[in-house]
């Protein structure tokens, strides 16, 4: 619960990089207070509930998500892969699910690994696909 706390918390930080266990666990609570929103929603007719959470949450999840790709060493525009029909999001899924980056990369240093150290150099650029 903390981890999707903290996300909350950087509200529209897109800088910097999260953790794979920072973005799944965000994924994983969003998608346990939507269905139970939804729950909600079918039950009193209201069907506003679940509108609203989504809204609520729209920008922290593009911040957790940009700042996972920086994790591993991408710009946060390759979230828009996913606009490519089925292929775009089954390769931004494979992403997500990638190991950090080892040490300091040039979106900042390895959450995993603590703080930094000033002198280290920063890894490779990997800009493929």
């Amino acid at each position: 619960m903390n981890y999707y706390l903290d996300v909350l918390k950087k509200y529209a930080e897109f800088d910097g990089r999260a953790t794979r266990t920072e973005f799944w666990m965000f994924v994983l609570f969003n998608l346990i207070i939507s269905l139970l929103l939804m729950f909600i929603d079918g039950m009193t007719g209201l069907n506003i509930l679940q509108a609203i959470y989504s809204l609520a949450v729209l920008i922290p999840g593009l911040a957790v998500s940009v700042r996972r790709l920086h994790d591993i060493g991408k710009s946060g525009w390759m979230i828009l892969v996913a606009l490519i029909p089925l292929i775009g999001l089954v390769w931004l899924l494979v992403l997500y699910c990638m190991d950090s980056t080892p040490g300091k990369n040039k979106y900042g240093s390895n959450p995993k690994e603590g703080p930094a150290d000033e002198s280290a150099p920063i890894s490779g650029d990997n800009n493929y696909l």
